[in-house]
């Protein structure tokens, strides 16, 4: 086995590479950029080294910096991770000349799946199944546009070079298929250098199921089971779980016979995934092969038992696969989410930024955590702002997904705004938990899953103010020298009246007052015409228990100075804010004069100028940051008075780029 492996990547991947690095006594080789010194994988590693600057061009894609570092620190083997430079010919052609080991994929392997088309035309050899399209060589834009209009609506252009769904447009009408084909080139050149399209039928309400493969250098390819990804955004996965709930044991078995056989087709060594578009009646369709781990892997991992990094390791150093196909066994259910720093009521807009707590559940048997940070640590503008992987696992499906529920209710995230609420509401959703998703489910029914205008019932703040009023009162009592001094009391208690309190909440640009009488967990409440006698509140790390009009009730609940954090009885999570009780102002944040950018990036695109008329929602100017363009839009109709920003300039948050006339 190695003894020094260097992990050619950063964050998530880089730490769970480490820990496997770790358990088999490996020492475990870092590389960092300039916005990377203090992060994790830094920390964890055995030893790192600096390759360059805070862009991934500067850094973590420049190929002779890393087999410098790789020279320079003796390592004998180079794990890619995914992303960066894991599916790149020349990065594992250049490890091959170099003397270092690879951890993946031959050369070839890579190159020959690296490119759609051509992996689409091998696999026809081969009789994997595929979908009607166009894949050749001849890129003229009006030649496209004639294959498009032959191989019929709907239809789907995807960057040939590319993956993880970016720049891929979905196209109805010849009308439409130009501007589609300019996004997806403008896209493709720049996130992959390359701007060649492959055209496709679009298979309507598809799922998107993927077959983990494994290949060793004696021979031996297997496949370690499916798992569905089928809910997506954007093209981008959501959820994965394995096993899939739409496969039959028939069509898993040929599924997994199809994905074996594009593997072998390029003498595939190491951890793949062969992925398929599967129609609503179970035909099955070659979309591609992924020459690397994938993100989603902990679900085989865990349904399996096994670790298919140690696997990569094993098998780079020359050992055969541990298992046959036969010897492949799968027990319960396993389901992935992914927490990130964005803002889903902001069309999920990326965030960065400190994360000023972190708290998430306590791994387990039946719980799983891979990240990259902690708290205290800073989500960047450089690279996706994945914060964690939370990995459940059950006996079934549906003892998972509770597992999954309850798993996102202890989670916290200040700083940076997060999806957790977006996956709560998913989890919960019937197209869900009745296995009925498509990869386009989400987009088609987006205002589903995020919660937009929507506000807490009564109840719900009425629970929050109790919850409020007693973190008032136990933090008075605290810091009170003589804890039986009426000074030490927190209940508003005046000679000749009882006392009265106003617990104030902000959520958004809404504001809740509650009126409040009592103390102790016994409280009258009052807000607006509805009122509420609350009995016997208790409060705890966890959770609120009271009797709501005599009704008891319990919420996962945790309150403090600044917030209070709770479900509701519908497993919806609200967060409100404290407000001071008597002074508040309200802020008009819609504005309307001007358009600034949400967070710094480059502008790749302006369609506007001074004097131009414009109409309310109109594409103003396209932005590329974290890893995702942004279309910037014109808050109303009106006509331009100035612009700030040209293509190619990188800005900062919040600076003006767009401004109205008056």
């Amino acid at each position: 086995m190695f003894e020094r492996v260097l992990i050619a990547n950063r964050g998530e991947i880089a730490c769970r590479v480490i820990r496997t690095c770790r358990r088999l006594g490996i020492r475990s080789i870092a590389v960092y950029s300039e916005a990377d010194r203090d992060a994790q994988h830094v920390r964890l590693a055995d030893e790192a080294w600096p390759i360059g600057g805070a862009r991934p061009s500067d850094s973590y894609l420049r190929i002779d910096a890393i087999l410098d570092a790789a020279k320079k620190s003796g390592a004998q083997a180079i794990h890619p991770g995914y992303g960066f430079l894991s599916e790149n010919t020349a990065f594992s052609r250049a490890c091959q000349d170099a003397g270092i080991v690879f951890i993946g994929p031959d050369p070839e392997s890579i190159e020959a799946m690296g490119s759609k088309s051509a992996a689409k035309t091998l696999m026809a050899k081969h009789d994997v199944p595929l979908v009607p399209g166009y894949g050749g060589d001849n890129q003229d834009n009006a030649f496209l546009a004639e294959q498009a209009h032959a191989i019929g609506y709907p239809l789907i252009i995807k960057p040939s070079a590319g993956g993880g769904g970016k720049g891929m447009q979905i196209v109805r009408s010849d009308a439409e298929f130009p501007e589609a084909l300019a996004t997806a080139q403008r896209v493709a050149l720049a996130a992959f250098g390359d701007a060649s399209m492959l055209l496709e039928r679009y298979v309507e309400h598809p799922r998107h199921i993927e077959f983990q493969i494994f290949g060793d250098r004696h021979g031996h390819v297997i496949h370690l089971g499916e798992r569905e990804c089928s809910a997506q955004r954007r093209y981008q996965k959501v959820l994965e779980e394995t096993p899939s709930p739409f496969l039959t044991p028939e069509r898993r078995k040929a599924m997994g016979e199809a994905a074996v056989a594009a593997a072998r087709a390029v003498n595939y060594v190491g951890a793949g995934t062969v992925e398929f578009i599967v129609g609503p009646q179970g035909d099955f369709h070659f979309m591609e092969m992924n020459t690397r781990l994938q993100v989603e892997h902990p679900v085989t991992e865990l349904t399996h038992g096994i670790d298919l990094v140690e696997w990569q390791l094993r098998v780079a150093d020359g050992e055969p696969l541990p298992l046959t196909q036969d010897g492949v066994v799968s027990h319960g259910h396993a389901i992935e989410v992914r927490l990130y720093a964005e803002d889903p009521e902001q069309n999920f807009l990326p965030g960065s930024g400190k994360l000023q707590a972190l708290r998430l559940p306590a791994p387990s048997r039946h719980v799983r955590l891979d990240g990259g940070v902690a708290q205290g640590d800073t989500v960047t503008i450089f690279y996706d702002p994945m914060i964690a992987k939370l990995i459940v696992w059950d006996e079934d499906r549906a003892q998972a997904l509770e597992r999954l529920r309850e798993a996102l209710a202890e989670c916290e995230i200040e700083g940076p705004k997060s999806n957790i609420a977006f996956l709560e509401r998913l989890v919960r959703h019937p197209a869900v938990t009745e296995a009925r998703i498509d990869t386009g489910y989400l987009d088609r029914h987006l205002d589903e899953f995020v919660a937009g205008g929507s506000e807490p019932g009564v109840r719900t703040l009425f629970a929050a103010a109790a919850a409020a009023l007693l973190d008032d009162e136990a933090r008075v009592a605290a810091d009170a020298a003589d804890p039986h001094s009426p000074w030490a009391s927190a209940d508003a208690w005046r000679v000749g009246h009882a006392g009265r309190r106003v617990v104030a909440f902000t959520r958004g640009a809404a504001r809740f007052e509650i009126d409040a009488h009592g103390h102790s967990g016994d409280y009258r409440l009052r807000l607006g015409d509805s009122t509420c006698e609350v009995r016997g509140a208790r409060l705890d790390d966890a959770s609120l228990n009271a009797r709501f009009d005599d009704e008891a009730e319990r919420f996962n609940l945790r309150a403090d100075a600044r917030r209070v954090l709770l479900h509701d009885a519908a497993g919806r999570r609200w967060r409100l804010d404290r407000a001071p009780a008597y002074a508040w102002e309200s802020k008009d944040t819609a504005g309307g004069s001007q358009v600034v950018a949400p967070m710094p990036g480059r502008i790749v695109l302006v369609k506007a100028g001074p004097g131009d008329s414009v109409e309310e929602g109109q594409e103003l100017l396209v932005m590329e940051a974290m890893k995702m363009e942004l279309a910037l839009k014109a808050p109303r109709a009106g006509t331009i008075e100035h612009v700030s920003a040209a293509q190619g300039d990188f800005v900062e948050a919040d600076v003006v780029l767009v401004r109205f006339a008056s």
